[in-house]
């Protein structure tokens, strides 16, 4: 239950920071374009570990505009090495798994994960929340309307969807939370084991996104720890211009806002300079 995992909910905000072992994330931080993945899988989560965060998201598969699906079985050879090695190394992190696919979920479970993070919210794989349910697992359901057609590439900025049609973006996002969260509890997960995330950059538009976040405590109604994964995303890039390697502050900005305004865990890639931003804006919120 998450109460056991983060038993200051509601009271500190948490900080997840992202492992990516592929080649092609969205935010040039793939851990398979180095030469020794796994050292370096370690060195950086080592590094996080120091700089403040107590949650690792560790994902195999790219989910960035118009990457190409992972077979299962190459995803569990990427992340088992991984989990196995900080399981020993860092016995005190929470460890996140981030895919979609049940039968990596059950294997990444049984290596020691905590939390599956899941970015189409159960409507990828049916057998995923059963999975979920049956280790008593952290879950993050994530609202995803990605489509291959709506992804558009720019060779500086990188991929982001357009042309994304929603008659109210909020309204319509909360709607598809609720209808994850039903198939979870259909499926045997307690609500103490769930997180939403409302899917900022995936099948959003950059206005859109950016309207999910000025809105972001609206999903607070909806009664369920917030996760909040804005970092080094397109809407920064296309609102300043900038490369995913110039988005620092543009993350912070929006990290701070969501801090502001409900959310519970920042899953990010800066985590020294997030986890700073994070202390002290907690320090002024519960003074």
């Amino acid at each position: 239950m998450l109460k056991d995992l983060l038993p200051n909910l509601g009271k500190q905000t948490y900080i997840m920071g992202i492992l990516n072992l592929t080649a092609d994330s969205f935010s040039g931080d793939g851990l398979l374009q180095q030469g020794e993945p796994l050292r370096a899988a370690l060195e950086q989560a080592r590094a996080f570990a120091s700089e403040g965060a107590q949650i690792l998201d560790i994902g195999a598969e790219s989910t960035r505009p118009g990457a190409r699906p992972v077979p299962a079985g190459q995803e569990l050879e990427r992340l088992l090495p991984v989990l196995n090695a900080l399981r020993e190394e860092l016995p005190d992190i929470i460890l996140s798994v981030d895919t979609t696919k049940a039968a990596v979920a059950e294997e990444a479970l049984r290596a020691g994960a905590h939390i599956i993070n899941d970015v189409w919210g159960l409507r990828a794989d049916p057998l995923m929340g059963q999975t979920a349910a049956g280790h008593n697992a952290g879950l993050v359901l994530m609202h995803n309307r990605s489509t291959p057609q709506n992804a558009a590439l720019d060779t500086s900025l990188g991929g982001r969807y357009v042309d994304v049609a929603y008659d109210d973006v909020c309204a319509e996002v909360a709607d598809g939370l609720r209808q994850s969260v039903e198939i979870a509890r259909e499926a045997g997960v307690r609500d103490g084991q769930i997180m939403l995330d409302p899917g900022i950059g995936f099948g959003k538009t950059t206005a859109q996104n950016l309207r999910l976040l000025k809105e972001l405590e609206y999903f607070k109604t909806l009664g369920f720890p917030l996760l909040l994964g804005v970092s080094r995303k397109s809407f920064i890039g296309y609102t300043l211009n900038l490369p995913p390697e110039e988005r620092l502050e543009g993350s912070l900005a929006a990290n701070a806002y969501g801090i502001l305004h409900g959310a519970d865990i920042l899953r990010v890639h800066d985590v020294r300079q997030t986890a700073r931003l994070a202390k002290m804006l907690d320090a002024i919120r519960f003074a």
